[in-house]
């Protein structure tokens, strides 16, 4: 079994691309359905990882459903396509998804090249192209959300069109590049005058803010994002396992 190669360079854990590197080789068929996984050691030395960097690989593909343990006979591959996809939403998702109508107003949108911040974000070289736009997305008509996201050109061309009626992951799944992790971080603040203005609040109101970046199972980095959102009319809800 010859394993694609790691990039310790990646901003991406590399729990998250051994994962990612089992998952291609299962439907490449490199690694058949029904056949055992190598133990936690063997695979561990063929990627030069360590052994608790596999088993979080292994238990991440096990609660997708692409793995199965079984007692006495190991952890064995199941059929790629029978599996719950975990996926990454977005706002327009989730207020499609609650009943509310997500209607979007296209700020600015522009090719150029990555701010510094944004291209070690998205870990990619300065000066990368990336699509750079700003939007208010609304639900049910009331202003909810000031959007800023970066997308590189060569992931995906957007058109101000495609962003004013359907969702950025949307795209994104369209095309083949479906975000399957992020690095999220949720804060808060007061609006300032103009970000009030645009949201139809007061100034000093106070804010949600969300920065992230979103991967692919290639470990490809194929979004970034600023949001803020009105606190008054949305929270960010989270479900906790110890």
């Amino acid at each position: 079994m010859e394993v694609p190669a790691l990039d310790r360079t990646s901003p991406v854990p590399l729990y998250f691309q051994v994962a990612g590197r089992l998952e291609q080789l299962i439907e490449g068929g490199q690694l058949p359905v029904g056949g055992r996984l190598e133990n936690e050691v063997e695979l561990a030395e063929r990627m030069a990882v360590s052994r608790p960097t596999v088993r979080r690989a292994i238990q991440y593909l096990v609660e997708r459903g692409v793995l199965v343990r079984k007692r006495g006979i190991g952890t064995q591959i199941v059929h790629p396509k029978v599996r719950r996809p975990v996926e990454l939403s977005s706002l327009y998702d989730d207020l499609a998804k609650s009943g509310k109508q997500p209607t979007t107003r296209i700020r600015h949108l522009e090719v150029r090249p990555a701010p510094d911040h944004v291209a070690e974000a998205l870990g990619v070289p300065e000066g990368t192209e990336v699509t750079w736009f700003e939007r208010i997305r609304f639900a049910d008509g009331e202003p909810l959300a000031l959007m800023h996201n970066a997308v590189p050109v060569d992931v995906l061309p957007l058109r101000g069109d495609d962003l004013a009626t359907r969702g950025l992951y949307e795209l994104l799944r369209a095309a083949g590049y479906v975000p399957r992790m992020a690095d999220q971080v949720v804060g808060a603040r007061a609006a300032t005058a103009a970000e009030a203005r645009l949201l139809d609040d007061t100034r000093g109101a106070p804010v949600l803010t969300m920065t992230r970046t979103a991967w692919d199972a290639g470990g490809r980095a194929v979004e970034y994002g600023s949001h803020i959102y009105r606190a008054s009319r949305y929270s960010f809800a989270l479900t906790l396992t110890s």
